[in-house]
């Protein structure tokens, strides 16, 4: 079994299939119930969502079932489904957006009334989304008298009706659909759609994304290390190294073994606390209320609380009785055990200053939509807060040189509170989106922000005291230069008063169209929308094309527009060098004639523009997410990778050089 399994991977690796990256994150199974009714049940992947069947004007493609061909039977009532819809404002498209929050079922009611003339063909249009990309698909159906279960209820109509179009009025009739499958693509163009899938693969590998699992691992470790500097940290790590060389003077090798038993602990500890979310929340339901209003709302509120505690006002602390607990089970137990709840009375005790931190983190992890999210974070916060008790325990002379705990520790607190207030604002930007309550706009976002660090950079300074600050005689040079960023940062964040995109806060400030007042113009405009087109003008005017597969309701395309296009220097060489080719693929605009197609061994029929673009997509590039960027010569071949969702400006920009490059 093992050998035929190799034998698979290597035939599908030499296949040119092999480097393709179509995507099908909704598996659909159309079967007839005993009543005559049909059932559509979609399996939807993990972080993926489907659209709800009644979306608003302007917003993302519906899940539509239309039926061509109807004959021997006849449609009673629409379809219809009992599975529960996430509702939630979508600041893109400026309206509500719903979706199906598991795997959803449809039905559709049928009359059957001749059962030996049965024929029902049709397709389902709908769309899939998740965090980093936008896919509209089709799903073909067809049912015949063979597909009737046994015992299927019959109507008792006996007139056979002629064959009906129920749902859309460019259904195809036997004649047309003779005529169409001579239609071609495009005439005098068939080399231009050759598929490529091969040469970009000998480009390398493109680059789909900037988020990935060594980002969370960074994020979280970059966390740990400042949870380390925190009141509640810093002063136990010269006592606990302390306790383990003590412990055993007579035998170094021991001490250090225990030291780094410890700190193995705490990653265990915490590592387990990740994996524990993931199993009983599951990586899409964290998603989910990392973007659900009421979750932003809660969350909004406990940032605010431990601000407040960070500030002085009160001490966030976990029940006495549960470290005692710790406490005593420590010095009940021996051996690694011994040491594992030592390392458990830590993480009790710390919580207070890391419980914040772990949050905010774990929220950031979660919207991954990775099951491996919130662990590898957890890994990395815990092997940061585990490092210097392994450290000092090797090198037990670098303690001496450790800084004394004192007023800065509380210094570093009030810090923290500042940057957990200016956090909290996004959560409450996120319900005030989705509310609608428009207290929140942009600019009132921003004056916020600046307040907040303006006042950071007069605490940092001594000129603003909290109850638990000791006098500032003389400002340090790290207070100086930290307060001067917190200042520089403030003044940065006063032009998008006026409208400046602000790319660096661009993830936590609302979006722009909330502002009132905006003087920003730095757009880049397609040439073209239709390829053969655009292709055609190239070739007369020697120059390179840029194909943008993009969408109407695809929201990272706008993401890249916004934080990438935008970039004078991305934008100049686009206006410029390239021809640029926006490929709307949600584009419901009808084709003067459906083209039908082979495709994957099953028969496609494309009756929209959008239809004919993602089959280009699909055919050409072996790709069907957006967006999705391809830079080709005048023959239709590409001159560099493919690229996606990916807000490197830097790399996007060599990008472009180096398709201008391979095309001289």
């Amino acid at each position: 079994m093992i050998k035929q399994v190799k034998i698979f991977i290597f035939l599908l690796l030499l296949s040119p299939a092999a480097f393709s990256q179509i995507q099908e994150p909704v598996k659909w199974k159309i079967s007839m119930n005993k009543s005559g009714d049909l059932v559509f049940s979609a399996l939807i992947e993990p972080g993926w969502h489907l659209y709800d069947m009644n979306m608003p004007s302007g917003g993302p493609i519906p899940t539509t079932f239309v039926f061509e061909k109807l004959r021997g039977a006849e449609l009673s009532g629409k379809v219809t489904t009992t599975t529960g819809i996430t509702t939630q404002y979508d600041e893109m498209f400026d309206m509500n957006i719903s979706w199906y929050k598991s795997d959803p079922t449809f039905i559709q009611k049928l009359k059957i009334s001749d059962p030996e003339k049965l024929i029902i063909e049709g397709y389902i249009d709908y769309m899939s989304c998740n965090d980093e990309a936008c896919i509209p698909l089709k799903e073909e159906f067809t049912f015949l008298k063979k597909d009737l279960p046994a015992g299927v209820a019959l109507s008792t109509q006996t007139t056979s009706p002629e064959e009906a179009t129920p749902n859309t009025p460019n259904s195809l009739t036997d004649t047309l659909k003779t005529a169409v499958e001579n239609v071609s693509i495009a005439a005098g163009s068939a080399d231009l759609w050759q598929p490529v899938i091969e040469e970009l693969h000998n480009y390398g590998e493109g680059k789909s994304s900037d988020k990935s699992w060594l980002a969370i691992f960074l994020l979280c470790f970059g966390g740990g290390l400042l949870a380390l500097l925190t009141p509640c940290v810093w002063p136990i790590i010269p006592m606990t190294v302390s306790f383990f060389l003590k412990r055993s003077k007579t035998d170094r090798k021991k001490a250090i073994a225990d030291a780094l038993t410890y700190g193995l602990s705490i990653i265990v500890i915490y590592l387990t606390l990740g994996l524990l979310i993931t199993i009983l929340f599951g990586a899409s339901a964290l998603n989910d209320l990392s973007t659900n209003a009421v979750f932003n709302l809660i969350f909004f509120a406990l940032l605010v609380v431990f601000a407040i505690s960070f500030f002085g006002a009160f001490e966030l602390t976990l029940p006495a009785s549960w470290t005692n607990k710790m406490d005593s089970k420590a010095e009940s137990t021996t051996g690694l055990l011994s040491i594992f709840f030592m390392a458990f009375t830590l993480v009790l005790v710390s919580f207070s200053c890391t419980g914040p931190i772990i949050g905010g983190l774990l929220v950031q992890a979660a919207s991954m939509g990775s099951i491996a999210g919130p662990a590898v974070g957890m890994f990395g916060f815990g092997l940061a807060l585990a490092i210097p008790f392994a450290l000092f325990a090797i090198f037990p002379s670098l303690l001496q040189n450790l800084p004394k705990s004192g007023g800065w520790l509380n210094v570093v607190k009030v810090v923290l509170g500042f940057l957990e207030l200016a956090l909290a604002l996004k959560f409450l930007s996120v319900a005030d989106l989705a509310y609608g309550w428009h207290i929140l706009d942009r600019e009132v976002f921003l004056v916020l922000w600046i307040i907040i660090f303006a006042l950071l950079g007069l605490y940092l300074l001594g000129i603003i005291r909290f109850a638990h600050d000791s006098e500032v005689k003389q400002v340090s040079v790290s207070r100086l230069f930290l307060s001067l960023i917190s200042f520089a940062f403030a003044l940065y964040m006063i032009p998008g008063l006026w409208g400046a995109p602000l790319k660096a806060i661009s993830a936590f400030s609302p979006p722009l169209y909330t502002q009132d007042f905006n003087l920003y113009i730095g757009e880049v405009h397609p040439k073209f929308f239709d390829y053969d087109e655009g292709m055609e003008y190239a070739r007369k005017n020697h120059k390179p094309v840029m194909v943008d597969f993009t969408g109407f309701g695809c929201v990272n395309c706008r993401e890249m527009e916004a934080a990438v296009w935008s970039d004078p220097r991305v934008k100049k060489i686009i206006d410029n060098d390239y021809v640029l080719i926006s490929l709307y693929v949600d584009d419901k605009t009808k084709l003067p004639e459906p083209i039908v197609k082979e495709e994957y061994g099953k028969t496609v029929k494309l009756r929209t523009i959008g239809d004919k673009w993602s089959y280009l997509q699909r055919h050409k590039f072996g790709a069907n997410a957006q967006p999705y960027y391809v830079l080709l010569d005048n023959t239709g071949h590409p001159i560099a990778p493919w690229r996606a969702y990916d807000k490197n400006i830097e790399a996007y920009i060599q990008f472009l050089q180096d398709g201008i490059k391979n095309y001289k």
